[in-house]
């Protein structure tokens, strides 16, 4: 790599688009040299990444990149969690009911549509350096898989929520409060809580 090239891609963020690169000066040309080089890395159609960044995991930077409001769930935020022993072959991400899906992805995504009126309840987020994932808390995620059982596996949310329990300062009055919110959860779960229970 040159000492022009080097000093180029060190203007460059550690996850960049193409448009950013060429509003940061660098020419298409230039940006597929740094590629071929090895400066960069290719990490989907027009996402890049410096090769000199640290070790991320790509397909949720990619996640975040792509949507502000890509909010993890389900199977996945369960296994995030360390509530199941499970790990997903797809990666479950929820959006606001009515937001237009990103259609670039490169990693295996399962895009559910949840309603607007409830999609902040129990959202978090991971730092993924400048950019912020959601994701479901533990308590939303057992909830909507308890809801979603008949398209989820309920394996999952009676596994989770066995070893949600178990954790210190957890109470059946918190998640039961949460579920309130959701149609169809709090039947079930206060019936799922009376067996584990």
């Amino acid at each position: 790599m040159t000492i022009k090239t080097r000093a180029k891609s060190e203007v460059l963020p550690a996850t960049f688009s193409y448009s950013q690169a060429r509003q940061l000066g660098i020419s298409a040309e230039l940006l597929y040299h740094m590629r071929d080089s090895g400066a960069i890395e290719t990490l989907s159609r027009g996402l890049y990444r410096r090769a000199d960044a640290p070790t991320i995991d790509w397909d949720l930077l990619e996640i975040a990149f792509r949507s502000r409001t890509a909010t993890l769930c389900l199977v996945t935020a369960l296994s995030r969690h360390g509530l199941i022993d499970y790990i997903p072959s797809g990666i479950d991400i929820a959006l606001p009911r009515g937001t237009r899906a990103p259609s670039l992805f490169s990693a295996s995504i399962r895009i559910h549509s949840f309603s607007r009126d409830t999609f902040h309840i129990g959202r978090e987020t991971i730092k993924l350096e400048e950019h912020d994932l959601g994701i479901y808390s533990a308590e939303r995620s057992i909830i909507d898989v308890i809801r979603l059982r008949h398209f989820q596996n309920s394996a999952f949310a009676w596994e989770a929520l066995r070893n949600w329990l178990k954790i210190s300062g957890n109470t059946p009055a918190a998640i039961l409060k949460m579920s309130k919110h959701f149609r169809g959860a709090e039947q079930p779960l206060r019936n799922a809580l009376e067996i584990l229970l």
